[in-house]
């Protein structure tokens, strides 16, 4: 039966490798194995975690009003044109993680993929992301590898996010994003650079389908700089004007990567991200403010 307002919350990536989780001072870890093997969040984003409880919390006083959960999954491989073991230098190393890789950078040699034949294909794509005025190709640590701990949702939002789906009878839609190896997926409706090649790659016209169905739509996760700023300037660009002012954003749910030597300011990207989507019309709300 439907409910009186048709609520839908996008959960993006809330997985184990973007999680701050902390144990004894030691640094940034996941669980440890009966064998002592210890798992380590590999691209934590400060504040992840709480945001996550946030997310659960809120879960548990609007869950009965949710029609639909959809939670995007980030699901890499091993080879991926934004991970080090893609890459070779001059010196015959990898580039160290947060190396960023433009088309000049491969034009000059300063970089190149593994795999020479390969070459004109990232000269490409590297020049199509700049035309774009995408972000430059930044190379991150090993995250979220299909099958790997990293790629779990973390424990304190999938309990939850399974409950829920005893209580309602209903189930979790579980959108997969990044398994093409040539080329970044920040966004859960395409990636950066499509690969005509690959459905997987190009506009996901179900999930704007049901989002366009909807009459509120919550968002929260991991980014707020990346995977979380582009998810929802895709749907913004796509959903048609008509359905902006129905998207909630959770700004306390979400965190930006911090950033590195040379990186751009990401939490500053995050900061004008909001307000431009406060500036086209979308709700900027809390998890606590959401559905009253």
């Amino acid at each position: 039966m439907r409910k009186t307002i048709k609520a839908d919350l996008v959960i993006i990536d809330p997985q184990n490798d973007f999680m701050d989780i902390k144990h004894d001072g030691s640094g940034w870890v996941g669980a440890t194995m009966p064998d002592g093997t210890l798992y380590r969040s590999t691209l934590p984003v400060p504040g992840a975690l709480d945001d996550m409880r946030r997310v659960a919390s809120m879960l548990k006083r609007v869950g009965r009003r949710l029609n639909d959960i959809h939670v995007t999954l980030d699901s890499h491989r091993v080879v991926d044109v934004a991970h080090p073991g893609f890459w070779r230098g001059q010196d015959g190393k990898r580039p160290a993680p947060f190396t960023m890789i433009s088309n000049a950078d491969i034009k000059s040699g300063m970089w190149a993929p593994r795999n020479e034949s390969f070459r004109q294909r990232m000269l490409d794509y590297t020049a199509a992301l700049e035309a774009a005025g995408k972000f430059v190709l930044m190379i991150w640590p090993e995250h979220c590898l299909i099958g790997s701990w990293g790629h779990n949702v973390v424990d304190e939002l999938r309990v939850p996010l399974a409950d829920w789906e005893r209580e309602n009878f209903a189930t979790i839609d579980f959108v997969t994003k990044g398994t093409n190896t040539f080329t970044e997926h920040y966004g859960a409706l395409m990636a950066e650079v499509p690969d005509p090649a690959d459905p997987s790659t190009q506009l996901n016209g179900g999930f704007l389908s049901v989002l366009q169905e909807a009459d509120v739509i919550g968002i929260a996760g991991e980014a707020s700089s990346h995977c979380v700023a582009t998810t929802i300037r895709q749907i913004v660009d796509n959903i048609g004007d008509a359905h902006l002012k129905k998207i909630h954003i959770l700004t306390d749910c979400m965190s930006p990567v911090p950033p590195t030597p040379g990186s751009p300011d990401f939490p500053a990207i995050a900061g004008q991200f909001l307000k431009d989507m406060e500036a086209r019309g979308l709700v900027l709300t809390s998890a606590d403010d959401f559905l009253r």
